[in-house]
């Protein structure tokens, strides 16, 4: 990115304006990559506990912090800088999830789900994919309808109606 931007001083400064847009439109297409790229790395540890939760029907602490967190960060990061629209509209997730990032998660949860008894072969057969985007849709959607200041609270009360939800909400193992 450095060399872009001297690139577009240089234009700028010979005076070449299409020239300098040009690199302009090439920054604005790295800096919405980058942040796609971040927000499909919290999607990715969202399913990861969402795959753990449905498996072992047992919800930790550091589990629902994850989860909380990612919904968290997606919101953050999703929103454009206009306060008006989103990088990734809510009837876009479905499709990023199915083409690009539940598999990726599967492979990853492997290596977590049962102190590791599946490896991602045995583990894609027996997840229940359309549950965990289900389940993945429902807590993103949050991230469009409550404020920062909310989503926290209203999380929480999702995380109860997963399985293991109610021990983990009062403290049992």
């Amino acid at each position: 990115m450095t060399q872009e931007l001297i690139d577009l001083r240089t234009c700028i400064q010979e005076g070449r304006y299409a020239d300098a847009l040009v690199i302009v439109d090439e920054l604005e297409g790295m800096s919405k990559q980058a942040i796609l790229r971040n927000i499909q790395a919290y999607l990715r540890i969202l399913l990861i506990h969402l795959i753990k939760n449905q498996l072992e029907e047992r919800l930790t602490g550091s589990w629902a912090a994850s989860i909380r967190n990612s919904i968290r960060e997606i919101k953050k990061l999703n929103i454009k800088d206009n306060r008006k629209s989103y990088y990734i509209n809510l009837d876009e997730w479905e499709n990023l999830m199915e083409e690009e990032v539940i598999e990726d998660a599967i492979a990853d949860a492997s290596e977590e789900v049962m102190n590791g008894a599946y490896n991602q072969f045995d583990l894609a057969e027996i997840v229940d994919r359309n549950q965990i985007i289900e389940t993945a849709l429902k807590f993103l959607s949050l991230s469009y309808s409550y404020s920062a200041k909310n989503l926290p609270a209203v999380v929480a009360e999702t995380l109860i109606q997963l399985p293991g939800g109610e021990d983990w909400k009062v403290g049992r193992r």
